[in-house]
């Protein structure tokens, strides 16, 4: 201690000293976002919506477009949607709308929404990236343009989006200064600087000894997590890309074992309600422990982005496996919705509801075992009339009332039996040539598949049904009738792909 004290007199000794040298003269100062749907009371007697409907609507809003009546074609769709009058290609129309608006944020969401809906279109991408660089975002701008002429290399937009953007991100080379002429300088007061030099650099050596702590921390602890997340997982490949984000495999140089790794798009939790929201789900959904669904195992925040790290299965999902074989017999599909079953059931178990059910989202492995995956987008079921309050999902595998933002255990089951329909008959019974949109009667998968029992007709239509009250109620009871069909006898080269 007393030595502290002796270097601190030393000093001060030798500033006060300094400033007496220097009283005379003229010391220079050293200068140290989407919008969440609130509707309810939709009205129950709606007219359908049919395909010739919506081609009609579009073509009346795409003129409105033309003629720049920006704010009439936004408060039509409103209108569309709030009477459940849905098309995909509404989400487009909106971003183009706002973008005459100037509404920025508003073009960013509905564009986002539309790639979510249909990524290989590159309208939406140009879109959102004209915004980003109206706001100054240009790497996200240059992602998106990217991504655009990939999709359609000889788009001229693209081309002055780019130009726009190098205009804005040049950097002017700075003139040459003239060189200065050096002024004759008397001993005395070089000697003086230097003197003034070695006391400042002295004080500063004993502040960072001082504070070396403080110096050393990270900016904040966002980029802490940051450098954490580069620096224990080696990202390998991207292996899968969706509405909601990018999925890497990766290694987990700490546990020594593969991941997969999601990293969410920055703009779907750029407001601090929405990161929130997704982590506090996020987080509920790490809390599931069972074999048949593929684990989160921790999910860390960063200043630009979220990231869920999940278990790595080594195997191809649903989607891939009906791209590749058409269709499934129905032993085999049997088989590896057993497994979806058990996972659902546990989720339900424990209040979860997985809300984004679809064959992307079944991941099948070894001997056609499955895990259910993805529960990003999960709520917890707080009411039993009404259901958790959102709108989320994948548009051609959500129930009737999840459309409308009510979701239940329920709509699982619903989302369930599309996947089952589609897995025996290669696609969604919407697409099929039969069905009947105005009372929604599906063709049976038995007309349509061979060897597909006809009691899967009547478990299908029973899952399917509009109403959820109406519905079979639980994964159990969808399971129990399920394992009760028992498959027919099967032509192996018919069945083979």
């Amino acid at each position: 201690m007393m030595k502290k004290w002796m270097f601190v007199g030393m000093l001060l000794w030798l500033l006060g000293l300094g400033a007496w040298s220097f009283a005379a003269d003229n010391a220079a100062p050293l200068i140290v976002g989407g919008n969440f749907s609130n509707q309810t009371n939709v009205s129950q007697s709606t007219r359908a919506f049919t395909q010739e409907a919506r081609n009609a609507e579009v073509a009346s809003l795409n003129a409105k477009l033309k003629k720049k009546q920006f704010a009439d074609v936004i408060k039509r769709i409103n209108d569309l949607t709030a009477n459940n009058f849905l098309d995909n290609r509404f989400h487009l129309l909106l971003a183009i709308a706002y973008d005459g608006l100037g509404k920025y944020d508003d073009v960013i969401y509905s564009a986002s929404q539309a790639i979510a809906v249909a990524p290989q279109d590159p309208r939406p991408y140009l879109l959102r990236a004209s915004a980003y660089l109206q706001q100054g975002q240009y790497e996200r701008c240059d992602m998106d343009l990217d991504r655009a002429v990939k999709l359609n290399p000889s788009s001229k937009l693209a081309q002055r989006l780019r130009d726009e953007l190098n205009k804005k991100t040049f950097l002017p080379t700075p003139k040459k200064e003239e060189p200065v002429k050096p002024t004759q300088s008397n001993p005395s007061s070089l000697w003086m600087i230097i003197y003034v030099a070695v006391v400042l650099g002295a004080i500063l050596l004993y502040v960072y000894w001082r504070y070396e702590d403080l110096f050393r921390r990270p900016k904040n602890e966002f980029s802490r997590r940051e450098v954490e997340v580069k620096e224990q997982y080696n990202f390998i490949r991207q292996i899968g890309e969706g509405g909601m984000g990018t999925v890497y495999e990766a290694y987990d140089k700490v546990l020594k074992r593969k991941v997969a790794i999601k990293r969410v798009r920055p703009e779907l939790v750029r407001s601090a309600y929405v990161r929130e929201q997704f982590l506090s789900e996020a987080r509920m959904v790490a809390l599931l422990r069972h074999p048949c669904i593929v684990e989160i195992y921790t999910v860390i925040e960063s200043e630009s982005s979220l990231y869920l790290v999940f278990e790595y299965v080594d195997g191809q999902t649903l989607e891939t496996r009906l791209d590749i074989d058409g269709r499934l017999p129905f032993s085999k599909a049997k088989q590896i919705f057993e497994y979806v079953c058990r996972g659902l059931h546990y989720a339900h178990s424990q209040d979860i509801i997985h809300c984004d059910l679809k064959p992307g989202n079944i991941m099948i492995y070894g001997d056609d075992k499955a895990k259910v995956m993805d529960f990003g987008v999960a709520k917890k079921s707080v009411d039993h009339d009404t259901g958790a309050r959102t709108v989320a999902g994948t548009p051609a595998y959500m129930a009737p009332e999840q459309q409308k933002g009510f979701m239940r255990k329920q709509s699982d089951v619903y989302s369930l039996a599309l996947c089952l329909y589609e897995a025996l008959v290669g696609q969604v019974p919407w697409t099929v040539k039969g069905f009947d949109i105005a009372k929604k009667k599906i063709v049976p998968a038995s007309k349509l598949a061979p060897f597909v029992p006809e009691a899967v007709d009547g478990l299908l239509e029973d899952a399917l049904k509009e109403d959820p009250k109406e519905r079979i109620q639980s994964i159990d009871e969808f399971w129990s009738r399920l394992e009760a069909i028992e498959p027919m006898e099967e032509d192996m080269e018919r069945t083979h792909y």
